[in-house]
């Protein structure tokens, strides 16, 4: 079920962030979002949602984001893979025009599919990002030679790859805004509905299993 405080509290979140008067060149989202299928039952790969507040497809869609973009912007929005209409109904409603989108492919160790994903139809190994524009704005120059790929380790509960990260700040202009955030990263504006942690070099190494450093 979901929260009746979840909602609201992201709109009041966009508020403030809108009182402040930036505008973002850039933004990344990785909306919460509540799925089941035809049968009313939740999807296997989603259950996990039930330890977080989740929204409705509807919620996420009347999310007010299109006033923190700036007239010439783009969006990274994530979304599940059974979703993918659902995902670019919310991109239309928050005022950017989908053009492409990134694929990450999740590998084990000695680089071959992790199967470990789970699905009503096929195990999933991949996840999606939908790339969208708002008025007219290519990506910088290391767009054009970006492959729209991103094979690397899935890390801890959820945890999406910071090498999107690396990916949006060389591709696509600042200022930078990330809803829905989990973990700090420098030169971004961040909120998200958990504690967003710090993205520390200590963290950082400890989410990807290995040894903190002194």
């Amino acid at each position: 079920m979901v929260s009746p405080s979840a909602f609201d509290s992201a709109v009041q979140e966009i508020a403030a962030l809108e009182k402040e008067g930036k505008k973002y060149r850039t933004i990344l989202a990785d909306p919460p979002w509540q799925f089941q299928n035809r049968t009313g039952k939740m999807a296997p790969e989603h259950r996990r949602l039930l330890r977080y507040p989740t929204l409705t497809f509807t919620e996420i869609e009347e999310l007010p984001i299109s006033l923190l973009a700036d007239e010439t912007a783009h969006l990274y929005l994530w979304v599940p893979n059974a979703l993918l209409m659902e995902g670019l109904k919310v991109m239309q409603a928050w005022g950017f025009e989908y053009k492409t989108n990134l694929v990450w492919y999740k590998i084990r160790k000695d680089g071959g599919p992790d199967g470990r994903g789970v699905g009503f139809y096929f195990r999933n190994v991949t996840e999606l990002v939908l790339f969208g524009v708002r008025g007219s704005m290519r990506t910088l120059d290391p767009g054009r030679r970006q492959v729209n790929l991103l094979a690397t380790r899935k890390r801890e509960h959820s945890r999406k790859p910071d090498e999107l990260y690396e990916i949006i700040e060389a591709c696509s202009p600042g200022p930078y805004l990330e809803l829905f955030a989990r973990f700090q990263r420098p030169q971004w504006d961040q909120w998200g509905n958990e504690n967003i942690e710090e993205n520390t070099e200590r963290n950082s190494a400890l989410r990807n299993g290995h040894q903190s450093p002194q």
